[in-house]
């Protein structure tokens, strides 16, 4: 009696011991998987924005592609035209010009959207408020051919400056407005505009 209970003990503490180590293994595992994971998590984030960018650019291709159903060939080329001219200095008098042109002509065009944010950026006077607002208000669904969205990045762009100003009530209104409804959206380096908002508050 006393050999069998001492040959199951043996084999409980040989079960017991077993356990532990099959425990420790699972430890191990688990810990190899978390460093994995988080040295993966940057190459994976990095290709979903890749994937975001390239949805955005196609955004961008449909919206161009709306002009040409209500613009002739004819209106289409005045447009790209006044653009150009405003694209080689944004802070020369003729670019407001131009911009002038486009708001006026063509008001509905995709590409003075993308006028008039690029003239916003461009100035840091009181017309940059007031474009980059006009920006928002009425062109919030334009895009430039690398798929970054007007109306977004005009929303980031008046933030910083409310941001730079103190205005932080303001700053925050357009930022939630970023995180919210344009959370795809992208910077001319294909980078999320979510990003530019990280570490803002600290």
């Amino acid at each position: 009696m006393k050999r069998i209970l001492l040959l199951i003990l043996a084999l409980t503490a040989s079960l017991h011991a077993d356990d532990s180590i099959l425990l420790q293994r699972i430890i191990e595992l688990e810990t190899r998987m978390a460093e994995l994971e988080e040295k993966l998590a940057p190459v994976l984030e990095e290709e979903r924005v890749k994937e975001i960018v390239v949805q955005q650019k196609s955004l961008a291709r449909d919206r161009m592609l709306l002009d040409a159903e209500y613009l002739s060939r004819l209106d289409l080329n005045a447009i790209e035209k006044a653009y150009q001219i405003a694209n080689q200095d944004w802070i020369n008098p003729e670019a407001k010009k131009a911009v002038l042109f486009l708001t006026t002509r063509f008001p509905k065009a995709n590409r003075t959207g993308c006028a008039v944010l690029s003239f916003a950026q461009a100035n840091k006077n009181d017309d940059q408020l007031t474009y980059l607002k006009n920006a928002i208000e009425k062109y919030s669904g334009c895009f430039y051919a690398n798929g970054v969205q007007v109306g977004a990045y005009a929303r980031l762009y008046l933030g910083m400056r409310y941001k730079k100003e103190g205005k932080d009530t303001k700053a925050e209104a357009l930022f939630e407005e970023v995180r919210s409804s344009y959370a795809n959206a992208v910077d001319h380096k294909g980078l999320l505009l979510t990003s530019h908002l990280e570490g803002l508050d600290e």
